[in-house]
């Protein structure tokens, strides 16, 4: 359906690729927070050059490679009114958010981000369970293992009350210290952890199989959320586990399912058809998207935020907008590609039946 198997393992492409791309990110951003201690875990503000290339070359443009499963596919528009309708929707929401409340506009697209990341791993997890026939109590534990792996440590962020990293803005995610509901929580996690490791003995007892993609999306999900969040207070480790456990696999699953479809459709745009022929590739993939990315991040810093403009000199010359009616119609605009990434892909995976 997806792919050939290889060794009959459910690969989206290939061991090599889903290897790299896909299934190692939270455990190399992992080995990089541990083995810098001092960098990532005492660090009280990102190195610019490094922002620079985890947040907008990875975080900001894997929002941007979206268009290749909707914009950049040729009358795409014409055909999904909704491709017209959410971004209208999005900046209209946005204005009156923004406009009611700054913080609250803020808030909504940190709430709206976290439920894009953890159904994002949910998205993979069935992905890599397709081919298997289990009953429906296997299947119901994989589902409550991976949504505990990214929900537990975001209840952890809301009932610690002491977290030194925020998703967007300070203060965007609610939070209050309770200790009781801190150790319920805990135990529930044990639990669910230990239910998980027992059905997957049980499944591989019964069937002699082990699915190693699955497994390993699991334990990274598992890994990088609770170490990024619990484990480790600050916002270098926070965000290098967050951004290149979900940017790089997004990215990759952009590319490995629209090279397929494209090279089953002879009626794309000139963008598709250069990137995906033998003369673009994923260089030029990866640079639109980084162009996309640091133009965006730079109308941000040149207009709004005022804080990178030894990496964005060319927007540094923009004015400050301090005004709160400019403000109100800026910048809902500039969080539009964000907005509209989180609820377009809740659409994209479902409406195209080549994949």
């Amino acid at each position: 359906m997806i792919s050939k198997q290889t060794h009959k393992q459910p690969w989206l492409h290939s061991p090599v690729i889903d290897g790299i791309f896909i299934l190692s990110p939270p455990f190399v951003a992992l080995l990089l927070v541990a083995c810098f201690p001092t960098q990532f875990q005492a660090a009280s503000t990102i190195p610019v050059y490094y922002w620079l290339f985890l947040v907008v070359f990875i975080d900001v443009a894997h929002v941007y490679s979206t268009l290749y499963r909707t914009y950049f596919i040729q009358g795409a528009y014409k055909k999904d009114a909704f491709l017209i309708i959410i971004p209208i929707a999005c900046y209209i929401v946005g204005v009156l958010l923004h406009t009611y409340d700054g913080m609250l506009f803020w808030r909504v697209l940190a709430y709206l981000a976290v439920f894009h990341f953890v159904r994002q791993q949910y998205g993979f997890m069935r992905l890599y369970s397709r081919q298997e026939k289990v009953n429906s109590t296997f299947r119901f534990i994989d589902n409550i293992a991976i949504y505990t792996a990214t929900i537990y440590p975001l209840f952890y962020w809301h009932f610690d009350g002491n977290r030194d990293f925020s998703w967007f803005v300070e203060n965007d995610i609610v939070s209050f210290h309770s200790p009781l509901l801190l150790n319920i929580g805990l135990g529930a996690y044990l639990l669910i952890i230990t239910a998980y490791i027992v059905k997957e003995l049980i499944y591989v007892a019964r069937t002699k199989k082990v699915n190693l993609p699955r497994n390993l999306l699991i334990g990274g999900t598992f890994l990088s959320w609770y170490f990024g969040i619990v484990y480790y207070n600050g916002d270098m480790a926070f965000t290098t586990l967050n951004v290149i456990s979900h940017g790089i696999p997004y990215m990759a699953l952009i590319w490995i399912f629209e090279k397929r479809r494209q090279g089953a459709s002879a009626n794309e745009n000139v963008i598709v058809k250069y990137t995906f022929n033998k003369y673009g590739g994923v260089l030029y993939f990866v640079l639109l998207l980084a162009l996309f990315a640091y133009v965006e991040e730079g109308l941000w810093d040149g207009m709004i935020w005022k804080e990178h403009g030894s990496v964005f000199t060319i927007f540094s010359g923009l004015p400050q907008i301090s005004n709160q009616q400019l403000l109100a119609l800026l910048v809902p605009l500039l969080a539009l590609p964000q907005s509209a990434h989180y609820i377009l892909d809740g659409f994209i995976w479902k409406f195209k039946k080549t994949t």
